[in-house]
């Protein structure tokens, strides 16, 4: 570990619950502090041309730059919503995010309730898709990008005052979508309560989706056919218990390594999670963690920690980085 990385302070701890987590995480591991500071922290995203991490923080409508050399600095502001004060919306920044196969930035934007698109370079940004049978998306919030350039992203009301009883929800669900890359949208499930974080495991051929439902904190599997949509559904994990237990957190956003294993943000921290199922470590912070990704050498996986961001090394290797 460099001597710039040992100076940051360490918080948290890593719990271990069976022997197979010594293959992911080493003994003497720490959860080093990198910044702080922030309303929610959310949606990092490591951009491997320069060496940066981005990151939301969605109530205050701010878009993060962060890096070992410079440190923190505002990287967009707004994120989100840019029109004038309006009591619409809850959270209106930006959320989730991931890169598209030329480098752009593809962003869950609460504030225009739509899937943008962002140019890093000269931060233009577009509208990819915003409605659905003629009708405005709720607030989009998580997504994950297929080889194939399609995308997978979730719709709950997070984004909006009040809600589900938000006066301006025109969607009677909240869903989980598939946008091809044709332009074609369908409906992956319209019978989550509230859909969260969403990530693909390493063959495509399995879609994993948090449930963010303090009456339901689940994380589903989808089994997907040819055409990417469900040919199956079911449980994954149930943090239930975890959550009845008082740990901090909802099942939110993740990501994996190219083993399939997956992190898991959820009651307690990060949790790691086996293919089959198994919850073999938690990474805590002791505070909720709202998502987390891979970056730097792909074996350093960067935590939004709240009012805080946070990094971890491992000894696996993230699937998306």
């Amino acid at each position: 570990m460099s001597a710039q990385a040992a100076a940051h302070e360490t918080v948290g701890s890593i719990r271990r619950l069976s022997p197979a987590l010594d293959a992911v995480i080493a003994p003497d591991a720490k959860i080093e502090k990198l910044a702080d500071g922030f309303v929610w922290s959310e949606g990092p995203v490591w951009v491997k041309d320069g060496r940066y991490l981005v990151f939301s923080d969605v109530p205050a409508n701010i878009m993060y730059r962060w890096s070992q050399k410079d440190g923190k600095s505002v990287f967009l502001q707004p994120s989100g919503y840019d029109g004038p004060p309006t009591k619409v919306f809850r959270e209106p920044g930006s959320n989730g995010m991931a890169l598209d196969a030329k480098g752009d930035l593809l962003v869950c934007n609460h504030g225009q309730r739509a899937i943008t698109k962002l140019d890093l370079k000269t931060k233009a940004r577009s509208v990819v898709v915003d409605r659905y049978q003629g009708k405005r998306f709720n607030s989009p919030n998580d997504l994950a990008v297929a080889k194939s350039g399609a995308i997978y992203f979730t719709d709950p009301p997070y984004g909006l005052e009040g809600l589900d009883a938000s006066p301006v929800k025109e969607l009677a669900f909240n869903g989980v979508y598939l946008l091809r890359a044709d332009g074609s949208l369908a409906v992956v499930d319209d019978r989550v309560t509230f859909p969260n974080g969403v990530a693909l495991s390493p063959d495509e051929k399995r879609l994993y989706v948090a449930v963010s439902d303090p009456n339901g904190p689940v994380i589903m599997a989808y089994d997907l056919g040819a055409d990417g949509l469900p040919t199956s559904r079911k449980v994954f994990f149930d943090a239930s218990a975890l959550h009845k237990a008082g740990g901090p957190g909802l099942p939110d956003g993740m990501c994996l390594d190219t083993e399939g294993r997956l992190y898991a943000t959820g009651p307690c921290g990060v949790l790691v999670i086996t293919p089959a199922g198994e919850l073999i470590g938690v990474i805590e912070t002791g505070g909720p963690i709202a998502n987390c990704a891979f970056g730097e050498d792909g074996k350093t996986l960067f935590l939004t920690a709240d009012k805080t961001l946070a990094r971890v090394h491992l000894k696996t290797t993230g699937l998306v980085w």
